[in-house]
């Protein structure tokens, strides 16, 4: 009996019946139709608990392509954080500027960096200048990673002034700000970079400590 007719009669089928010999199904690619019924129902199977998998790769595409929104700097509060007209308070991704009083980040740069805290006062003091000169009253470009907001309610962004500068890499080149190690983003490998050729180059916090 053709293996057909085998399959619709309920009638077992030998390996030696089906294109491939080795012991194995064949695949939908192959072009044949006449699967075995154990192997359909596998690869339905198989096929059902793709699902959830490409729901979460749709979700994951649709916050990583999100619109870039775009508005006046109205506020600078420090060296990573300033209010955006139609956003809000924007926490810049990636990077951790100095606090401008003691803080619990002074002992990791202290452990870490030996940087003492009259230093980061000091970095604090200019990362803020910096942005009140350079990034107040412009417009600005917002662009997002995974996270859009973080536990504060405050928008993450990458933000790009006019002439195409990545703010965020910039302070990290100025060795005005240093890279948030505690969470992943999608340049922190770019931002790393960034702060290595700062520390290489002993610019802001990196300077040697004055005597």
């Amino acid at each position: 009996m053709p293996r057909s007719s085998a399959l619709l009669a309920g009638e077992p089928v030998r390996c030696t019946d089906l294109p491939l010999c080795d012991g194995r199904f064949p695949d939908v690619e192959t072009g044949d139709r006449d699967l075995h019924p154990r192997a359909m129902g596998s690869l339905i199977l198989k096929k059902v608990r793709l699902i959830p998998w490409l729901v979460l790769l749709l979700f994951w595409a649709g916050t990583l392509c999100a619109a870039p929104l775009t508005g006046e700097v109205q506020w600078v509060y420090d060296g990573d954080t300033v209010k955006v007209a139609g956003v809000g308070k924007v926490r810049l991704i990636g990077i951790d500027a100095p606090e401008r009083e003691a803080s619990k980040r002074d002992r990791y740069y202290q452990q870490q960096h030996q940087i003492p805290p009259r230093q980061l006062r000091e970095t604090s003091r200019k990362a803020l200048d910096f942005m009140i000169r350079h990034v107040k009253g412009r417009q600005v470009t917002l662009t997002f990673d995974r996270e859009r907001h973080d536990r504060y309610g405050r928008t993450l962004a990458y933000l790009f002034l006019a002439d195409g500068t990545l703010l965020n890499q910039q302070l990290l080149e100025r060795g005005l700000a240093s890279v948030y190690r505690r969470f992943d983003f999608g340049l922190k490998p770019q931002f790393l970079q960034a702060e290595a050729r700062a520390q290489k180059q002993r610019r802001g916090m990196w300077a040697r400590p004055q005597q």
